[in-house]
């Protein structure tokens, strides 16, 4: 019965999201509309759309489940977080408007050459599709556990299923129907976040004041760490981490930031970022604290909560909150999980076409551009592919904190991002380009044994700051292949 009732929820949800695709399409699907929405799109509409963007399916679960082991000194990288928003939208977007982008990476190509290009986009490439499945997979999973495990459904079967659904209201106008699509997304998922808050407070007898009381009063209300430099949770490592995560997580990322370039001008895209950038810490405290709740309604209940912090809201959502919570929770995870894996299946596609293919937004030809369709469509369903196999490979990995397992991954690949752009915007030298493919991709290999050196001799686990030794490396790396001159870079200079 219950398996029943979420797949119907599901169905009617899926109803929604293609009428929209189709009223979107109808007006266009060329490459233009699916790369940048053709330029014509609201700062207001894109703002909403991007928290659904950057908040996943992982958010909804991990963040709650977060509060057992860390309290809620995950605040603090949040405060980061728009300190890092101000960075994109005073630092970052004036270049990328200055330079007409389609997609982001296309500023490597004019600072230091076609190699250091096509690498960033493939440093892009491998960390999104890796991260975007990992944030998808907890979905996936607990959509197997609640529905499809009672009916023998494998699991590469639902996972198919929900990529293949993802595919059928992407596929024809890309970035235009995303945009819309997410900002429906972003309004359920905050909806149903405030309406479970809602319903475990009324089971716990509590108002809005007795709320307020009982999370100020719990153990895992704390949220400032300065006392303890060896901890991942002090303050500054997660400030500053906060920041710089930010920055390469969606300031160096094309599916963060395609959005942002559907705006036709500079001053309403900073208006979007620094608007949904403001958002990010009222939503993520409202996660925290429905995760105080949840370990309270708990206790109170003797109920065993799982050793996976992850499975903690499925599991008392599923079992103990009654139907109408049950549907309200299944809402919210599908919704936050789509409206972030849409925009990455997007922007994948985008970044490979334009940045791997060198396609144009606007072909020259009606022949070309009916040929570069055809090929953006198969590519499309190439890394749709790719999306399952990952999942899959995940699933036979597993992990305890899928957020946690992001952000560490993150570290390793965005750093060398991080190096390349800030290198490049506030240096004056010019590496030698069919170097940097190398330094790139030194630089998290040096990290990775920096990291278990550190842990080995001093007993000290590197937190988040990883990202910044990263970045750091592959700027000192870059300098150091500054020095000398290919035949081709003295032939274009």
């Amino acid at each position: 019965m219950q398996s029943a009732f979420i797949l119907i929820v599901i169905a009617v949800y899926f109803g929604v999201l293609m009428l929209v695709s189709w009223l979107t399409s109808r007006k266009g699907s060329g490459n233009d509309t699916f790369f940048r929405a053709n330029k014509s799109s609201k700062w207001y509409v894109v703002a909403v759309a991007m928290v659904g963007t950057s908040i996943s399916g992982v958010t909804f679960v991990s963040v709650p489940g977060m509060v057992r082991n860390l309290d809620m000194t995950y605040m603090q990288m949040v405060f980061g977080f728009f300190l890092g928003y101000m960075v994109i939208a005073y630092v970052l977007l004036p270049l990328y408007y200055r330079l007409n982008l389609t997609t982001i990476y296309g500023y490597l190509d004019q600072r230091y050459g076609p190699r250091s290009y096509k690498t960033g986009a493939w440093f892009f490439l491998i960390s999104k599709i890796v991260g975007a499945a990992a944030r998808l997979y907890l979905v996936a999973f607990i959509l197997q556990t609640l529905v499809f495990d009672a009916w023998g459904v494998p699991f590469v079967v639902t996972v198919t299923g929900i990529i293949l659904v993802i595919w059928l209201y992407s596929h024809k106008s890309g970035i235009k129907t995303i945009i819309w699509t997410d900002w429906l997304q972003t309004i359920l998922f905050i909806a149903a976040l405030i309406l479970i808050v809602w319903q475990v407070a009324l089971r716990l007898d509590l108002g809005f004041g007795g709320m307020v009381q009982t999370i100020v009063a719990s153990p895992h209300s704390r949220i400032f760490v300065f006392d303890d430099w060896a901890s991942t949770q002090n303050f500054f490592k997660q400030f500053f981490s906060g920041m710089f995560i930010t920055i390469v997580m969606t300031g160096l990322d094309q599916d963060q930031m395609q959005k942002n370039l559907t705006i036709r001008t500079l001053k309403d895209a900073q208006k979007n970022v620094v608007s949904y950038g403001m958002a990010f810490a009222p939503i993520n405290f409202l996660f925290l604290c429905l995760g105080v709740l949840l370990i309270v309604f708990a206790e109170q209940h003797g109920i065993l909560l799982p050793e996976v912090s992850d499975n903690i809201l499925p599991v008392i959502a599923s079992g103990y909150l009654g139907q109408a919570v049950l549907g309200i929770f299944i809402v919210g995870i599908v919704a936050a999980a789509f409206s972030s894996a849409d925009s990455a299946l997007t922007a994948l596609t985008t970044s490979f076409c334009v940045d791997i293919l060198d396609m144009k937004p606007i072909s020259q030809t009606k022949e070309q551009e009916q040929r570069d369709i055809r090929t953006r469509r198969m590519v499309h369903v190439g890394i749709s592919g790719v999306f399952v196999l990952i999942i899959l490979l995940i699933e036979a990995i597993g992990s305890d904190s899928i957020i946690t397992a992001i952000y560490k991954l993150a570290s390793y690949t965005y750093g060398p991002l991080l190096g390349l752009y800030f290198f490049g915007l506030y240096s004056k030298v010019k590496p030698t380009d069919k170097w940097v493919p190398y330094v790139a991709f030194a630089a998290p290999v040096l990290c990775f044994v920096i990291e278990a050196a550190i842990l080995q001799l001093f007993a000290y686990r590197v937190g988040y700051e990883l990202l910044l030794l990263n970045g750091l490396l592959t700027g000192l790396g870059l300098w150091a292949v500054s020095g000398v001159k290919s035949e081709k870079l003295k032939v274009k200079n």
